[in-house]
């Protein structure tokens, strides 16, 4: 029942993409909301995830001698997997968390219903801005998690583990291109989807007063998350075999 409810608000969202109006001023304090304001968690835990990936990185290849390999290896799972995947729980937990108690005490006080009695469709006028700002703040933060993971492995590096700028920027330069953080951004623009969606729906049929709307909130956060770590294998399987 709840997989069709989503999938019936995604379906809505979508084909609600061209309709107007558009409420652009809506959307773009969203993407403030979820996106600007979720830059210094996202940011403060890019450089520390760069980090500690590469000390126990550093520590496993010391064992072979090999630990030129730390830039490389940091740099391809940060844009693949980490980066996407961090940045999808976080904003899945901060924002997600925020959108589903907003449509929810919307819901439980009557004002959804109100828009219906006014002939506007709630969809297009809630869920749809909610859905874009989402889609579009997760790559975003996912490009910036990259840049800041990387410093933060670089500064570890060089500082503390004293490889040198060679020995880690050639590695990393030579097995980190496009493709690798392509696929980074198309699971972060496929996790902010699903995020909106998710939040959007359990906000939107929320029931049973203030005491529905945290479990709807609570709710929110599980689903998404977990539909982030399982959509996750789906994706990386499917770009792994297009290559």
């Amino acid at each position: 029942m709840e997989v069709g409810r989503v999938a019936t608000l995604a379906a809505l969202a979508l084909a609600n993409l061209p309709v107007r109006p558009f409420r652009v001023r809506e959307t773009i304090r969203l993407i403030g909301f979820i996106g600007v304001d979720s830059l210094p968690i996202v940011l403060l835990s890019g450089l520390f995830t760069g980090a500690v990936f590469t000390v126990e990185s550093y520590e496993a290849f010391r064992l072979f001698g090999a630990q030129g390999l730390v830039g490389g290896t940091v740099g391809v799972a940060l844009t693949r997997e980490l980066a996407p995947t961090l940045t999808g729980l976080l904003v899945a937990g901060r924002a997600g968390s925020a959108l589903a108690a907003e449509l929810g005490s919307m819901r439980v006080t009557e004002q959804i219903d109100a828009l219906h009695a006014m002939a506007v469709d709630p969809v297009n006028y809630l869920v749809k801005p909610r859905v874009i700002a989402a889609t579009l703040s997760v790559p975003l933060l996912t490009a910036l998690f990259d840049a800041v993971g990387i410093a933060g492995s670089y500064a570890v590096a060089h500082w503390e583990l004293h490889l040198s700028d060679p020995e880690f920027w050639i590695r990393l330069r030579a097995w980190v291109d496009w493709a690798d953080i392509e696929a980074g951004l198309i699971k972060g623009t496929a996790f902010g989807f699903v995020i909106g969606v998710v939040a959007c729906s359990r906000g939107y049929h929320t029931e049973g007063g203030a005491r529905g709307v945290g479990l709807a909130t609570t709710q929110a956060v599980v689903i998404s998350s977990v539909t982030l770590l399982v959509l996750n294998y789906f994706i990386a399987l499917a770009l792994a075999e297009s290559t």
